[in-house]
């Protein structure tokens, strides 16, 4: 049977060959020897301040070719376990954001419908509407777990109904997301009012800034998140600006005070045995990076993802063993 997982190191330098997510082949058909698949979405044009997100997914690739298969703080060998692809990138239209959700239900879809678990690079935050959607025809309403400086809950930006700071009001007001099960973590930095906050939490999400979660720390928080979200379908979305600047620089809105790069990988890393069928890593901007900082910190968050993949995927081996 065969399997897919990325290159042997020891036979192939990591500095050859195409630059892929963790050096996994590029695969853009789909098949049942797949458990997730990898793909960019390069679109920006939903950003309000700084351009270049659409460059994100190939910043990502490009420094992911230093993960090994292995990971010591959940004690298991990925592939062992799952098998996945770089499927490569979806279509986007520049400046049409409308049209661009279209391609990426379209893209979408067929992974989905398939029971293969996206796990998307981004690209500005606005693509993750496009997700959703995508999502909650094959799941219905999901669980919304969202790691980000800003709640992205307005109603409209420079009187437009879709763009970054949006797309989970809009995803709320189409019915994607179960709010009853979905919690966001880590927001901070000025307001335009009060009500920047108020309104997600009156749209049904429960709400944590960064200095709730700093009061209460990673294993209270986790509870939280756990008690929140329950059973079902869950969504993780992950804005690399929930992580201070000095630890994710290139980002298009960077908010100071935020949360180290160790929390933020071992709150990814408590998430187990939540029923995940999707998750996006969005707003990396390499232009703004530094010594590839942004780059490292997303492409090992993404690697934490793929291991909540393979310990579900074990915990099902296991417990079929148990059974027979």
């Amino acid at each position: 049977m065969t399997k897919y997982q990325p290159k042997d190191s020891f036979q192939s330098p990591r500095f050859c060959g195409p630059r892929t997510f963790m050096r996994l082949p590029h695969v853009d058909r789909i098949d049942d020897q797949m458990d997730f698949v990898i793909l960019g979405i390069p679109f920006d044009s939903g950003q309000s301040f700084r351009t270049g997100a659409r460059f994100g997914p190939a910043a990502i690739r490009d420094f992911s070719i230093l993960l090994r298969p292995f990971n010591p703080e959940q004690n298991i060998n990925l592939f062992e376990y799952v098998s996945g692809v770089d499927y490569g990138d979806l279509p986007v239209i520049p400046g049409y954001i409308a049209e661009t959700y279209d391609k990426i239900v379209e893209g979408l879809d067929p992974i989905v419908d398939k029971g293969i678990i996206p796990i998307v690079l981004g690209g500005d935050h606005s693509i993750t509407l496009g997700e959703l959607r995508a999502i909650a025809k094959k799941h219905g309403s999901v669980a919304l777990v969202h790691f980000d400086a800003h709640s992205d809950t307005w109603d409209s930006y420079f009187g437009q109904k879709y763009n970054h700071g949006t797309p989970f009001r809009r995803a709320v007001e189409e019915g994607l997301l179960d709010v009853s099960r979905s919690i966001q973590v880590g927001m901070r930095g000025g307001l335009y009012s009060p009500e920047d906050l108020q309104d997600a939490r009156e749209l049904g999400f429960e709400v944590w800034t960064t200095n709730q979660f700093k009061q209460v720390g990673v294993t209270q928080m986790l509870n939280v998140i756990r008690e929140r979200v329950g059973e079902g379908p869950v969504f993780l979305s992950f804005d690399i600006d929930f992580l201070d600047p000095v630890y994710a620089p290139g980002t298009g809105t960077p908010e100071v005070a935020g949360v180290s790069i160790d929390d933020a990988l071992a709150l990814v890393r408590g998430l187990t045995d939540l029923n995940f069928v999707g998750f996006d890593l969005v707003e990396v901007l390499p232009a703004y990076d530094s010594g590839q900082i942004t780059a490292a910190a997303a492409a090992n968050i993404v690697f934490e993802f793929i291991t909540l993949i393979a310990l579900m995927k074990r915990q099902k081996v296991q417990q079929k063993s148990v059974m027979m």
